[in-house]
C-alpha cells in the first residue's frame, strides 16, 4: 500500500506570513524577480476580499540532515509554488518592499474605497481623494478598527457609519482569510515532485529541476547558499545586462564584497552576446564539470546531504556540496576560462548567436573545456582544436537535441574514465561513417528550415574559410552574417512560384546562399541561365551588373566555395530538383572537409 507523500493544510493568511517572516518556509526567489504588475496584486486583495480562492502554494519539506554530532537538524520547507502570490500578499498586507524585474526594490500599494469595496493601485489621483484609504497595509496592521472607521467618517461625514464600519472590517479580515498549503514530503524525488507539480499546476511557468536546484541553494542561509543563487543569477544578468553591475555595486553591498562579485566584475565592460548562459544552463555546466554527473536532480540530493549508498542525509555531505559547487561556479566565471572558451567556438566560425540553436550543445563544450583545462598535459591549442571539434561534432548529431540529461550523465561517465581525445575518436568512428557523409547528411539536408543547424554548420564552413558572399568580391560572409545581411535563393522565390513550385520547395536550403541585398535586387526573378549568362560576360569585360566580380577563375571560385554546380549557366527550372541534390551532396562534401579541419 502506497503511503501519503503529501498533507494538505490550511493556514490563516497572517499565520502563512509568519512563518515566512520566522523563516519557517523559505522563499528562495529562484531566479524569478516579482513579477506581477499591480494589478494583478489588487485583483489578488479583491479576489481575498470577496471570500474568492486563490489557490494553493505548494511547500517541499527539506530533509532532515544528520549533524556531525550524530544529531538530526529539521530542515525547513521551501516554496516552491506560489512565489508571486505570497509576495504579493507580503507587499500588500506587510507593506514590504518586492524585488521587481529590474532588481529594484519597490512599493507596490494597494488602495481600497470602502464606499464602494472596490480596489486600486495607488496613484496620484487616488492620493487626492478622500473616499480612497490610500495604503490597505497601514490600516490592516493598525489594529484598531475604531480609530480607523472614526478617521476615515471625519474626512467623508456623508457616507453612511454602518457602511464603512462593514467594510473595513471586511477589509481587516482579509489576513485572517485561509490560503491552503500542499506540503511535500522531503524523500520525495525530484521526479515525483515534478510530475506532482505539473498535475497541480497547469497554468503559469511550469518548474524545470534547475528552478529546485536553486530552491535548495537558496534556502541553505548556514551554507552561504544566499549568496551562491545570487552569483548564479546576477552572473548571468550581467551577461545580458552589463549595466547591471552598478546596481549591485549600489544595492547589495553584502554581496559585493564577496569573492563572486570580484569573480564577475570582468563583465561590467564585456559586450559579447555569442554564449550568454541562463541559470539551468550555468547549474548544469558548473555542477557536471565537478562532479561527473549529469541529472540535476543528483544536484538536488547533493545540496541536501543525501548519502547515496546509505540513502541518508548528512550535514558532511552537503557542506562539501555548497563548497564544490561555490569553487565550480567561480570557475565557471572565471574571465580566463570564459573568454577562452568563447573564442574557440567563435573561431570554428560560429561568430553569431543567431548561428547556435542548440545551447545544450554550446553547455557540454564548455564542461569539456573545463575538464581539460585542469589536465596539465593538454596544451591550449589542443584544448581549442578538441572543444571545437566535439562543439560541431554534437550540432552536426544533435546529441543533446532529445533527453539531454541521460545524454549529459552518459558523456560525463565516459569522459571521467578515459582520456577525452580517445572518447572523441570512438564516437567519431560509430556515428561519423562515410555513410553519415554521404547519405545522412544530404537527406537532412532536405529541408525547407533556414535555422537548421545543418545550414549553420554550413554557414560556420564559410566563416572558418574566410569565404566571399555569393557573388561579392570583397564582402565576406562573415561580414554579411555580422551585419545581419539576408540569405537568398539561388533560383529567385518569384522565379519559382511562378512556374508552380510550392513553399517547401523553393525555400530550400540547398537554394539559400548568403548575398548583398543590393545583388539580389538586381537579380531579381531571372531564371539562373539568364543571369549567369550575364555575369559571364560581366567577366568578359562587359558591364558590371551584379556584384564586382570581373573575372571568369574569380566567379568560378566564388561558386565553388558556395558549392553551386558549375551547371548553373545552363539551369532552368527544369532542372532545378537535380540541382538541390548536386548542391546538397556538394554542401556535405564541404561541411566534412570543414570538420576535419578543426
Amino acid at each position: 500500500m502506497q503511503t501519503q507523500k503529501y498533507s494538505v493544510n490550511q493556514h490563516q493568511i497572517s499565520t502563512f506570513l509568519a512563518f515566512v517572516k520566522d523563516g519557517q518556509i523559505a522563499i528562495p526567489e529562484v531566479q524569478r524577480p516579482f513579477v506581477w504588475d499591480g494589478s494583478k496584486v489588487r485583483d489578488l486583495m479583491d479576489s481575498l476580499y470577496k471570500g474568492y480562492p486563490i489557490g494553493y502554494v505548494i511547500t517541499w519539506q527539506n530533509p532532515n540532515v544528520r549533524l556531525k554530532d550524530g544529531k538530526l537538524s529539521e530542515g525547513k520547507k521551501i516554496l516552491i509554488d506560489g512565489q508571486q502570490r505570497i509576495t504579493a500578499l507580503r507587499a500588500a498586507v506587510l507593506g514590504e518592499y518586492v524585488v521587481n524585474k529590474e532588481y529594484d526594490k519597490v512599493r507596490i500599494k494597494i488602495a481600497f474605497n470602502p464606499k464602494t469595496e472596490s480596489f486600486e493601485v495607488q496613484n496620484p489621483a487616488i492620493l487626492k481623494d478622500k473616499l480612497w484609504i490610500p495604503d490597505i497595509s497601514e490600516v490592516i496592521n493598525s489594529g484598531s478598527i475604531i480609530q480607523i472607521v472614526r478617521k476615515y467618517l471625519e474626512m467623508n461625514p456623508d457616507i453612511d457609519p454602518d457602511l464603512v464600519e462593514r467594510n473595513i472590517s471586511s477589509l481587516l479580515a482579509i489576513q485572517h482569510k485561509q490560503i491552503g498549503t500542499i506540503d511535500l514530503a522531503h524523500d520525495l524525488d525530484i521526479d515525483t515532485v515534478t510530475e506532482i507539480f505539473i498535475r497541480i499546476n497547469s497554468q503559469g511557468v511550469v518548474l524545470s529541476q534547475a528552478d529546485f536546484a536553486m530552491s535548495k541553494i537558496a534556502s541553505n542561509e548556514k551554507l552561504n547558499g544566499p549568496n551562491l543563487r545570487k552569483a548564479i543569477d546576477y552572473f548571468c544578468h550581467l551577461c545580458v545586462a552589463p549595466q547591471f553591475y552598478e546596481h549591485i555595486r549600489d544595492n547589495d553591498k553584502q554581496f559585493a564584497s564577496t569573492d563572486y562579485f570580484n569573480a564577475m566584475k570582468w563583465l561590467k565592460d564585456e559586450r559579447d552576446d555569442l554564449y550568454d548562459p541562463s541559470y539551468n544552463d550555468m547549474l548544469r555546466v558548473a555542477f557536471t564539470s565537478e562532479f561527473q554527473r549529469g541529472r540535476m536532480s543528483d544536484l538536488v540530493s547533493l545540496l541536501s546531504g543525501r548519502n547515496f549508498e546509505t540513502r541518508e542525509f548528512e550535514e558532511e555531505i552537503a557542506a562539501k556540496t555548497f563548497e564544490r559547487m561555490k569553487q565550480s561556479t567561480l570557475k565557471f566565471m572565471n574571465e580566463t576560462n570564459f573568454k577562452r572558451f568563447v573564442m574557440i567556438i567563435r573561431s570554428a566560425g560560429f561568430i553569431s548567436p543567431d548561428l547556435i540553436r542548440s545551447q545544450n550543445a554550446l553547455d557540454f563544450a564548455y564542461i569539456i573545456y573545463l575538464k581539460l583545462r585542469d589536465d596539465n598535459d593538454i596544451s591550449q591549442a589542443e584544448i581549442s582544436r578538441l572543444v571545437s571539434r566535439w562543439f560541431v561534432f554534437s550540432v552536426l548529431t544533435g546529441r543533446y537535441g532529445n533527453s539531454p540529461e541521460s545524454r549529459f550523465d552518459y558523456d560525463i561517465k565516459q569522459i571521467a574514465n578515459r582520456p577525452f581525445k580517445e572518447y572523441l575518436e570512438s564516437v567519431e568512428k560509430a556515428e561519423l561513417s562515410d555513410s553519415f557523409w554521404n547519405f545522412g547528411l544530404t537527406q537532412r539536408l532536405d529541408t525547407s528550415v533556414a535555422s537548421s543547424p545543418l545550414f549553420h554548420v554550413f554557414q560556420a564552413s564559410m566563416v572558418k574559410g574566410q569565404d566571399k558572399g555569393f557573388l561579392s568580391r570583397d564582402i565576406t560572409v562573415a561580414d554579411i552574417i555580422l551585419y545581419k545581411g539576408d540569405i537568398h535563393h539561388i533560383f529567385p522565390k518569384n522565379y519559382l512560384k511562378k512556374n508552380n513550385k510550392s513553399r517547401g520547395e523553393y525555400n530550400q536550403i540547398a537554394n539559400y546562399v548568403l548575398m548583398q541585398q543590393e545583388i539580389n535586387i538586381a537579380i531579381g526573378a531571372k531564371s539562373p541561365d539568364v543571369y549567369f549568362n550575364e555575369l559571364k560576360q560581366q567577366c568578359e569585360g562587359g558591364k558590371l551588373k551584379y556584384g564586382g566580380i570581373e573575372k571568369i577563375d574569380e566567379l568560378q571560385k566564388n561558386l565553388e566555395t558556395h558549392c553551386i554546380p558549375l551547371s548553373i549557366f545552363e539551369l532552368t527550372v527544369d532542372g532545378y530538383d537535380t540541382f538541390l541534390e548536386e548542391r546538397r551532396q556538394l554542401m556535405a562534401n564541404k561541411i566534412r572537409e570543414y570538420y576535419y579541419s578543426l
